[in-house]
């Protein structure tokens, strides 16, 4: 069975969507998707799949939010390769070291169109802040937050393709486990 990562955009962040993890897990096993397990309260669910689809799995998932929870919200799939892929290719791996909860991956639906790619090249940082694109994750390095940050807005408008963050802690623990999935 292959090992899937999905994360899904705006759920439980504002009190919009609010979904519970373990409604979130019913619904998945109900999807077929076993070994089912969810880290933290944001969306991300770990799990194994028979397919390899990972467009179509990650339609039925939107699917399967959209009928039983009534949001239709974007879900970005990524296998556990994928992922280990992401952790290897980190264009801070200091700042990620140093300050974890600092470093930000955007996980894309899709790669942005060579307009939003220039565009990202040419986002003036500031307060140290680093952005790095890399095919449909991108980096960032935020020295004193994401919080007091105005990167975050001035990245959706220039990208223009739907994306959801997550932390390097979240990013390590995702990739853990969905290391202990493909080992069973």
């Amino acid at each position: 069975m292959n090992v899937f990562v999905s994360m899904l955009r705006g759920v439980n962040v504002g009190g919009n969507n609010k979904i519970r993890m373990d409604a979130l897990r019913v619904l998945y096993e109900s999807l077929g998707f076993r070994d089912v397990h969810s880290h933290i309260q944001s969306g991300n669910v770990v799990f194994r799949c028979k397919e390899r689809d990972t467009a179509a799995i990650a339609r039925r998932i939107g699917d399967g939010i959209e009928k039983t929870f009534g949001a239709r919200v974007a879900v970005m799939l990524r296998t556990a390769a994928e992922l280990k892929s992401v952790m290897e290719r980190n264009p801070f791996p200091a700042h990620a070291a140093a300050h974890p909860s600092r470093v930000l991956v955007t996980f894309l639906s899709s790669a942005p169109g060579p307009e939003a790619q220039a565009g990202i090249r040419t986002i003036t940082c500031g307060q140290g802040e680093e952005v790095q694109l890399d095919g449909v994750e991108l980096y960032c390095y935020y020295p004193i937050g994401i919080g007091a940050s105005k990167l975050p807005a001035l990245i959706d408008r220039t990208l223009k393709t739907p994306g959801t963050g997550r932390n390097w802690n979240t990013v390590t623990k995702l990739l853990d486990m969905a290391d202990k999935l493909e080992r069973l």
